[in-house]
């Protein structure tokens, strides 16, 4: 008989005691309510704050204080510890440390310190502490790497694929299978002409283009809405997919969903990844992978041809300048290696 391991499972997250969920819960009341806050970022921020409290009451479990055996079912009911009330400094710099030594990506750190310090610098304000251990928490300097963004050859290639694809589902006797392609072109057309988020994307509602214009509204993060323009192909996509391909998918419960899912409801943000993953996929001569690729890949062009920062700026429905700047420098670094290879003096 093979010997057991004597390799231990990892123990299971602790669930925050009574105290502190229900601090966790205000507080997540607070970012949607009175802050706007996603979805993704209300999530994103409590799954830090649980790995928070479980990093902590791990740490003194450990130490001998008497929280909780990691064995013991209880450790979810009411004797787990009180975490939020006793956090200090040193609590939230060896949790950074802990992430960082299991190899987190900066930017992943990055936004974890923001959760924390929103989330400290809230519970002071509602007199939940009378301080707030984040104030000298300093955040991992972002990593200088670039996004991945697709030639112009390549966008070229990747849009007109999307469309050799309608025309042989065209050609066949299955209309579900033209709707599906009729959409999945018209998402990466507009994906490309607006550089929307996935999520803007999928929230769209037919109401929310004006063909007659040319523009489509989004609502971005904190529900701010811009007007963004898109061009000819884009409207054309658009015009094929409303009057051939919604209509076969629509069901009665569609609603206003301006890009459907094979089932008829409103097309989710992991649908839509897939279809922008496989579309890129099918290139074969790039690393750019995700909606956010053709995000990139839009602002990155519109800089390459001329456009000004603050132009891109709004298209993109960046709060800040400095989050846009990066795409000045993906142009340079084109630019440099461009130059590098035509430049006899280079």
């Amino acid at each position: 008989m093979a010997p057991s391991s004597s390799v231990r499972p990892a123990p299971a997250p602790r669930a925050p005691s009574p105290r502190d969920t229900a601090w966790l819960e205000a507080f997540e009341e607070h970012l949607r309510h009175e802050r706007n806050r996603s979805p993704q970022t209300v999530r994103a921020y409590l799954a830090d704050l649980h790995s928070l409290i479980d990093y902590v009451a791990g740490t003194a479990a450990t130490a001998g204080t008497p929280p909780v055996d990691d064995d013991a079912p209880a450790r979810h009911g009411p004797s787990a510890p009180d975490v939020l009330p006793e956090l200090d400094i040193e609590d939230l710099r060896g949790w950074l440390a802990d992430m960082s030594g299991s190899g987190l990506a900066r930017a992943t750190l990055a936004r974890r310190v923001a959760a924390v310090r929103t989330f400290t610098a809230w519970l002071r304000r509602e007199g939940l502490r009378s301080d707030d251990p984040a104030l000298r928490l300093r955040s991992p300097r972002p990593e200088g790497t670039l996004p991945h963004v697709l030639q112009e050859q390549q966008a070229t290639r990747l849009l007109a694929a999307a469309q050799e694809r309608v025309d042989a589902a065209a050609a066949g006797d299955d209309p579900a299978a033209h709707a599906l392609a009729l959409r999945d072109a018209a998402l990466l057309e507009l994906l490309y002409a607006t550089g929307a988020r996935v999520a803007e994307l999928s929230a769209l509602d037919v109401d929310d283009l004006e063909a007659g214009r040319g523009v489509v509204r989004l609502t971005g993060k904190g529900d701010r809405q811009r007007t963004v323009p898109y061009g000819t192909p884009a409207g054309r996509a658009l015009q094929a997919w409303q009057r051939l391909g919604r209509p076969r998918l629509a069901r009665p419960d569609s609603g206003p969903a301006l890009f459907l899912g094979a089932r008829g409801g409103r097309l989710g943000v992991r649908q839509a990844r897939t279809v922008v993953d496989r579309a890129l996929e099918g290139l074969g001569d790039t690393a750019a992978r995700g909606p956010h690729a053709l995000r990139h890949t839009a602002a990155t062009h519109l800089l390459d041809g001329g456009a000004d920062l603050r132009s891109v700026q709004e298209l993109l429905g960046h709060a800040s300048l400095r989050t846009t700047q990066v795409y000045t420098h993906v142009s340079i670094d084109r630019l440099r290696e461009g130059y590098r290879q035509a430049h006899p003096r280079a």
